[in-house]
């Protein structure tokens, strides 16, 4: 499939990594739930790095739905290889393994995912490993913070919840001025909005179950990176740990890739409409959106990504009286959590209760946090629906708040 190389990202997104089967000539992915596959004699070790001459030994060590689906993120992602696993943290947990040692230092960025602040803050420590959470917006935090004994910069871009995104080109110089490798998150973004390998990063991460499998029915995770890399977790502790993805789930989310630049506009169209909604209505104080002008790091946003983004997040006035009204409310809004599904999912991200469970920052760096966060904010994950049902229940919602509060309002 030489022609690949020039091909769309639609195009990629429906054939890249599944070519017609050879043995049947069925054009959709086909599924292959075996465990062992049949080798010769003398091809086949007892360890995943005596196996050779066989594509396939044992499934824990890769088959060949899961290739399919590898092939087809490192075309969307322009990466030179890429391997996965049955979650979004198995994949977190396999770089931070794979790449941390006791006594090295992991500097990560102190607004994350709760599941990668929980292990950073939580298990790696136990083991010795120095962690150093920073506000990777702030440059100069981050050179102080990376030393020679750094071995890992892993960041968010756009973080979860607060959309906060980090400078992925200045990040990878001082990362690799100090020996170190720079590993994004970039699950927010998906490979059609950022491209972190091209800015300079190593290593970039995503959450299948999020906007690449896209209908919330498969778990999965992946890494890309250059070929050395992703094969140094691969035949390392991506065996070693078992976190294999099942086929079903890797065919489940190949199927959902074909649609995946189609949902993504919709994605993204709808959280600009609903932002620009957000941010009139006097209930809310604060709208965290990359592609609004009042975005903090808007300016970074236009140079790094290709729109805002199919993410935001919101603070109101009163989230208890906000939360009591969704409830009471009809529409395609629902209160879930995850994110990047075709229905729209909107999670109460509570400030004092994401630093009891994440990083528990001293309270210097607590308050710059809460200069984006205040006392929370509300994460919202625009779905595909049409924009005006989504606008017209939040719109209703919020109009529910203001008269609680202020009955002359809405007289």
């Amino acid at each position: 499939m030489t022609w690949m190389a020039h091909a769309g990202d639609r195009t990629r997104a429906v054939h890249a990594g599944s070519p017609p089967d050879p043995a049947t000539g069925a054009i959709a992915p086909v599924i292959s739930p075996a465990v062992n596959f049949a080798s010769r004699f003398g091809e086949l070790g007892l360890s995943a790095a005596s196996t050779a001459g066989s594509a396939y030994a044992y499934s824990r060590e890769g088959h060949p739905t899961g290739h399919m689906l590898e092939g087809r993120l490192a075309a969307l992602e322009g990466a030179p290889d890429a391997t996965l696993f049955g979650t979004g943290m198995a994949a977190v947990t396999a770089v931070l393994l794979q790449f941390l040692s006791s006594g090295a230092r992991l500097v990560v960025s102190d607004s994350s995912y709760a599941g990668t602040a929980e292990i950073v803050r939580g298990t790696l420590r136990r083991f010795d490993v120095d962690v150093v959470p920073v506000d990777t917006a702030d440059l100069e935090a981050v050179q102080a913070a990376v030393d020679a004994t750094t071995a890992l910069l892993f960041v968010e871009s756009p973080s979860n919840p607060l959309t906060k995104l980090a400078d992925i080109a200045a990040l990878s110089e001082i990362a690799h001025r100090s020996g170190a490798l720079l590993v994004v998150d970039s699950t927010f973004a998906t490979p059609l909005i950022t491209r972190p390998l091209h800015l300079g990063a190593d290593l970039v991460l995503h959450s299948l179950s999020k906007f690449l499998g896209g209908h919330g029915d498969a778990l999965g995770g992946a890494v890309l990176g250059s070929a050395e890399l992703v094969d140094r977790i691969r035949q390392d502790v991506g065996i070693r740990l078992g976190g294999a993805i099942s086929p079903f789930d890797a065919w489940l989310i190949l199927r959902g890739l074909e649609t995946f630049p189609l949902r993504l506009d919709a994605h993204v169209a709808n959280a600009s409409a609903l932002a620009d909604m957000l941010e009139d209505h006097p209930v809310v104080t604060r709208v965290l959106y990359p592609g609004l002008v009042s975005h903090p790091q808007y300016e970074l946003a236009a140079r790094q990504m290709a729109n805002g983004g199919p993410m935001l997040a919101f603070s109101v006035t009163s989230p208890e009286a906000f939360g009591a009204a969704l409830e009471e409310s009809d529409g395609p809004l629902t209160y879930a959590t995850s994110l990047g599904l075709t229905r729209s999912v909107v999670l109460w991200c509570d400030t004092t209760e994401l630093q009891h469970t994440t990083y528990q920052l001293p309270p210097a760096q607590l308050a710059r946090y809460r200069e984006w966060a205040g006392d929370g904010v509300f994460r919202l994950s625009p779905g595909i629906e049409d924009a005006a049902d989504l606008t017209d229940q939040l719109t209703k919602v919020l109009d529910r708040c203001l008269a609680a509060s202020d009955p002359k309002a809405t007289a």
